[in-house]
């Protein structure tokens, strides 16, 4: 797809939309989907769709430059104008709006973008449901003016100024079960608490959307190598990278999509070695012999992988 516009939302975030190249007509979608992104540093990155149309003649996304970014964020942000063309892959929808007669919509910062496209789709079928979207401050909320425009009094915007003690109690909307539906996406500690106070709601009722299901990296990782049986080459294995990434820095073409541990695409053979399983993927009688590249590390020692 190419990049027929770049705007500037935050400091941090930018919207890109894409428009097919060639007579392509683009698959359609429904509020909460994403698509997966091969950004310019190789980096396959998951990113929700923002709006929700049966007949899309556009993809819209909105990408944060991480502060930590792997690569993925950076790259869109430094290395992608209007112009720039992408691999972007079908989309596919794990969060998607349930039946209910009531919604409230959770989002914390970026985590905004499936919630937006879920408020317009509601907003169209004209059922009833609010919004709390809670970030940092006025500069740093996406969509602010819009969506202020769009949804009135049905939205309700939090800011907290970084500061702990300001952020939003959510305590009166969960401490009696409710027939509403809830949809959340945002930062880990956000859905980490409503995952907490929702506990006694009936299963079902609660939804989350979540990318990042497996830590890549953890502050206790050390650097390991691997030796690649068909050409006996041997790639170090930073601290602070995955195996895949450290074989894609060192030229080699690698094969992945979700980089999360969840898709299974990037399962490689394992030769010899003891595998730190990281996936969510591989069944128990396949550990002894294969090994998901994108999150999965060394327990001990090298290992040697059949590449």
């Amino acid at each position: 797809m190419r990049v027929a516009r770049k705007r500037k939302l935050t400091e941090q975030i930018a919207e890109f939309a894409l428009v097919p190249v060639g007579d392509v007509t683009l698959p359609s979608f429904t509020p909460g989907a994403h698509v997966t992104v091969q950004t310019p540093s190789g980096a396959m990155r998951r990113y929700s769709l923002v709006g929700g149309t049966d007949d899309p003649s556009q993809y819209i996304i909105a990408v944060k430059r991480e502060a930590e970014s792997r690569g993925g964020s950076a790259s869109m942000h430094e290395r992608v104008e209007e112009g720039t063309e992408l691999e972007v892959e079908p989309p596919e929808n794990d969060f998607a709006l349930t039946d209910a007669s009531e919604y409230l919509l959770i989002a914390g910062g970026i985590g905004v973008t499936p919630i937006y496209s879920m408020a317009r789709e509601l907003d169209r079928q004209n059922k009833r449901f609010n919004i709390i979207y809670c970030t940092r401050s006025a500069d740093e909320t996406a969509y602010l003016d819009e969506m202020t425009e769009e949804f009135g009094d049905r939205l309700l915007i939090h800011h907290d100024d970084g500061d702990p003690d300001k952020v939003y109690d959510f305590w009166d909307h969960f401490a009696e079960p409710q027939k509403t539906h809830v949809f959340c996406c945002g930062p880990q500690p956000l859905m980490e608490e409503i995952k907490a106070i929702s506990g006694h709601w009936p299963e079902g009722r609660v939804h989350f959307e979540d990318f990042k299901p497996v830590e890549v990296v953890r502050a206790d990782d050390v650097a390991f190598e691997v030796t690649l049986s068909k050409s006996g080459e041997t790639v170090s294995v930073p601290a602070d990278r995955s195996i895949l990434e450290a074989l894609r820095d060192s030229g080699h073409k690698t094969v992945s999509s979700c980089e999360s541990g969840t898709c299974g695409t990037c399962k490689t053979r394992l030769i010899e070695g003891d595998p730190d399983h990281r996936d969510m993927v591989l069944m128990d009688h396949e550990k002894g012999d294969h090994i998901m590249i994108c999150v999965s590390r060394s327990k001990s020692g090298n290992l040697v992988l059949d590449l």
